[in-house]
């Protein structure tokens, strides 16, 4: 008896006597709840909460007393209040929320001290039970609504931490809290990269116990700073200020949250119609659960709510009790807001809407007073014979609708009308309730219907007047008839009108003939009037149809001038005249770069057939196209441009037609008379690195020397946009698959729509953060300062796949997706430096040769921008190790029609000796006497 909260205590002996009979009575019946989950009155005996915190049935504690899965546990503490369990009693409760559906439970809390290496524990443990704290709940067909929002937080400095799934062994999800401070002699200004925390998604995904696995970083090795206690907590983030209170330490109360289903069947076509069925109130509805709402086939059990109208508890019979209606409105309800009728179902208080659902509240402190639905719009109109309100967003970015409205409004945002709903009942069941049926006029219909807007169906009724009756169904004699004889839209009767309720009649007068409701009534024995009327219709036929064709001649001239302006808009708007300046102005760029003509463009590009298109980037769309003269090219039609942006396009075409490496894809020239402008390049036919690299069944078969020549001719194309170009580019975007290669395997460097240009006198540029997972520089998203480094340790992502035949993110045998840079730095620090190697490098390349490219791969994957060789410095490098190859090979490089002298070999630690006294002054910028001291090292 001992902690079954409050209520059983004082039990004095008429109450024990009952409890006795009422075991015995009730023996079978508990029986049959162990054998087959039925439903069942509960016994009087069964507590109700446990200190301050109140539970209702599923929940319960004791025997008989809860739904299998859902029993609790009361347990006294000596001093304070007694707590509440789940189960037997490892996950504390701190309240449950039936509404919601949520039970909120003290979060989770690993610790690992200052001073561990290592530690792995258990976050939370859920197998088994109907629990999940990742769950979704299919609200209508296409619309999903997360129960809860629970995040794993990892907070102190320099540890990686992996979230493990107990049943596979599989992680789920890792992260890197780091802390790095920067040297601020290096620096203007100094800066921290700085995270101080990091999170673990646990989005969808359906595991059930979790455990922490924490590893502390090397400080030394990775230039790291601030090592700290590491703390693990999960909590569910729905509220900011507790968010940044639990993550700064100002906060104890954060909770987690779990959402309870039921599993005895997966779905709810499965549980209906079988003993176990929890739904039992009558007016509840059942809702399909889902780990994620991808896939919709695959639902994990069930929930119950109270239809609209309805609430309390939907697992008890009777549960679901009906919320107050307002059958009609008060008299003191306001009938306006601002020149917005406001007509019930709606209103602005209680008392005169329906119910909640149909609430609206009037703006009056604005002028002319706003009627807001939701508050997020903007009411213009009322149509109840429609089902639908007309609306205005208030926020262009912000729209949402609560949980209840979501069974009732469904919103086209493209048209903002939003339609509606009474109930989601069908006429058939509504009637059944006539205290609760909305259409209560007699002269009002009721009409189902299903509304559609690729995102949810709303299905319910709504009620119309009948025919011959307007007004508004929802109110007792609110439906008036129609008195059609007084029309003015359109003539209903021709003849003798006569209203009737309901309806009309039309009759001829007397002496005439004919359909009054169709024509005017034919005088009897006047046939020259009926040929008169049908020569004055003839010629108004041919006169209309001779106004149409006219009228469409007209159209088509207009549509074309119309277009002829569009087009000279795009080309001025997309400084056309000043693009033809340039390339007039300039013999030589007129030679290689053109202005393309609409005409050239069609016929090139077959009006953009999209059986011609290439590849889809982040960029846009690039077509394969064969231009007059026979040239095959490469269309690239870029996404939608910002009107800032326009601006700094003419600037990218005059460069780029200036550029002029043979290891850069060649620019022929542009169209303009579009909104986005159009680049024509050369056309590249041998797919790209990455193509050429990553074969399935890693059957690539690039020779170690292809590689090295393709390292060697990419970085001299990065070298001379960073430095022999007339305004320095910074790539932003350095990646395998912008490495084109050619039929004969030679380099072509594509894709500048990342690129910036960075005038001289500056060393970086602050812009937003762009590229690619996997050769992303750190420095770079961290700070947002993009340098010459950025493109440097992107390249070094490229020589490191050069080097181990991987994707910058792959998969290991056990599944897990890994960074290819973290782990390639993993595995020198651990002197595992060749694990990783392509199979086919280590047998075509030497030990000295491996020795000397992975001391370089390590230089540009540096965290710290300023400790990386310049991309000038690792082409020399390259060029020197290439040289020193066919050198051995019995064979020389030829430069400028020139046999070159081979370097003697250098010391594999030169090489890092140099760049690191270069990095004590880094630029980008390279005078004679530095280009003369680098001669000095690695002679050409």
């Amino acid at each position: 008896m001992v902690g079954l909260g409050e209520g059983r205590g004082g039990m004095g002996l008429v109450k024990i006597l009952l409890f006795l009979l009422a075991s015995t009575s009730m023996g079978s019946i508990r029986t049959e709840s162990r054998s087959t989950n039925t439903t069942f009155p509960l016994p009087f005996f069964c507590p109700k909460s446990c200190g301050s915190i109140s539970f209702e049935y599923p929940f319960g504690i004791g025997d008989g007393c809860f739904r299998p899965g859902f029993n609790l546990t009361c347990r006294n503490h000596s001093t304070s209040a007694p707590g509440l369990f789940l189960g037997d009693g490892t996950i504390e409760v701190t309240r449950i929320e039936m509404n919601q559906g949520l039970v909120y439970i003290k979060p989770p809390t690993i610790i690992m001290g200052v001073h561990d290496e290592f530690k792995r524990a258990s976050l939370i443990d859920l197998d088994n039970w109907p629990y999940s704290f990742e769950l979704k709940e299919q609200m209508t067909r296409n619309s999903y609504q997360e129960l809860t929002s629970n995040r794993v937080y990892v907070v102190g400095c320099s540890a990686i931490a992996r979230l493990v799934d107990l049943t596979t062994n599989k992680t789920i999800s890792n992260c890197f809290s780091i802390c790095i401070a920067s040297e601020p002699s290096q620096y203007s200004e100094p800066y921290d990269i700085d995270s101080r925390y990091c999170t673990l998604d646990l989005s969808s995904m359906n595991a059930a116990a979790l455990e922490i696995q924490l590893t502390r970083l090397n400080l030394i090795e990775l230039h790291l700073v601030n090592t700290s206690n590491i703390k693990v907590i999960m909590f569910d983030d729905g509220d900011d200020d507790v968010l940044q209170g639990v993550l700064k330490g100002r906060r104890t109360n954060a909770e987690a949250t779990l959402a309870w289903y039921m599993n005895d069947h997966l779905s709810c076509e499965e549980a209906k119609n079988t003993d176990t069925y929890a739904c039992v109130s009558q007016n509840s509805l059942c809702q399909g659960v889902f780990f994620d709402s991808s896939y919709v086939n695959n639902s994990v059990g069930y929930l119950c709510r109270c239809s609209t109208g309805y609430q309390v508890n939907p697992y008890v019979p009777n549960g679901c009790q009906a919320t107050s209606f307002t059958r009609s409105p008060a008299n003191d309800c306001a009938t306006k807001c601002g020149s917005v009728n406001i007509l019930f179902p709606f209103g602005l208080k209680q008392g005169c809407y329906r119910g909640k659902s149909f609430a609206l509240t009037c703006n009056e402190t604005s002028s002319p007073p706003v009627l807001l639905f939701n508050s997020h719009y903007k009411v213009s109109t009322i149509l109840l014979e429609e089902g639908q309100l007309k609306l205005e967003r208030v926020n262009e970015y912000d729209y949402t609708f609560e949980s209840e409205r979501t069974r009732l409004f469904a919103c086209f945002e493209e048209q903002t009308i939003v339609s509606w709903v009474i109930a989601s009942q069908f006429c058939e069941d509504a009637r059944k309730n006539m205290t609760t049926f909305a259409c209560v006029d007699a002269h009002s219909s009721c009409f189902d219907t299903t509304t559609t807007n690729n995102v949810q169906d709303v299905s319910g009724y709504y009620c119309k007047c009948s025919r011959g009756y307007q007004g508004n169904p929802y109110l007792g004699n609110g439906c008036k008839d129609i008195n059609e004889c007084n029309s003015t839209e359109k003539p209903l009767c021709h003849g003798i009108c006569i209203n009737t309720d309901g309806g009309y009649s039309c009759t001829c007068a007397a002496g005439t003939y004919g359909d009054p409701k169709l024509a005017p009534c034919i005088p009897t024995n006047k046939k020259q009037t009926l040929l008169l009327g049908v020569i004055i219709g003839a010629s108004n036929g041919i006169g209309l149809l001779l106004l149409c064709s006219s009228l469409l001649i007209l159209r088509r001239k207009w549509k074309k001038r119309k277009l002829e302006k569009t087009r000279e808009k795009y080309f001025h708007q997309n400084h056309g005249l000043l693009l033809q300046q340039l390339i007039s102005s300039t013999e030589d760029i007129s030679e290689k770069t053109k202005i393309f003509s609409l005409e050239e463009m069609e016929k090139a590009t077959n009006n953009f057939d999209e059986t011609r298109v290439l590849g889809c980037g982040g960029h846009g769309t690039v077509y394969k196209e064969i231009l007059s003269d026979q040239r095959v090219v490469a269309v690239k039609k870029s996404k939608y441009l910002k009107q800032s942006e326009i601006n700094q396009f003419i600037n990218e075409v005059a460069v780029l037609s200036q550029i002029n490496h043979r290891n850069i894809v060649k620019l022929f020239g542009c169209y303009l008379e579009t909104e986005v402008p159009l680049l024509i390049y050369e056309f590249i036919s041998n797919g790209t690195l990455l193509d050429h690299l990553h074969i399935p069944n890693c059957n690539s078969i690039l020779s170690w020397d292809d590689r090295l020549r393709i390292a060697v001719e990419a970085v001299g194309a990065l070298a001379y946009l960073h430095s022999a170009a007339s305004i320095s580019i910074f790539h932003r975007d350095v990646k395998s698959s912008n490495v084109l290669l050619d039929d004969h395997l030679t380099v072509k460097i594509s894709d500048f729509g990342s690129s910036r240009f960075i005038p001289l006198d500056q060393t970086h540029l602050v812009t937003g953060v762009q590229g690619t997972f996997g050769y992303l520089d750190p420095e770079y998203y961290h700070t947002s300062q993009l340098t010459e480094k950025s493109d440097v340790y992107s390249f070094g992502v490229i020589l490191l796949e050069l080097l181990t035949g991987k994707k910058p993110i792959f998969s290991t045998e056990c599944e897990d997706r890994l960074n290819l840079s973290m782990h390639f730095l993993q595995t020198v620090r651990e002197n595992h430096r060749f694990d990783l190697i392509d199979d086919l490098v280590i047998k075509e390349a030497t030990e000295e040769e491996l020795i000397d490219m992975i001391g370089l791969v390590e230089m540009c994957l540096r965290l710290k921008g300023a400790k990386r060789p310049t991309i000038k410095e690792v082409e020399y490098k390259l060029q020197n190790l290439r040289r020193i190859r066919q050198k051995k090979k019995g064979y020389c490089l030829v430069k400028d029609d020139k046999e070159t002298e081979h370097p003697p070999r250098d010391s594999p630690y030169a090489f890092s000796e140099v760049v690191d006294r270069a990095n004590q002054d880094t630029s980008r910028n390279y005078t004679l006497e530095k280009e003369f001291m680098w001669s000095h090292h690695y002679p050409r």
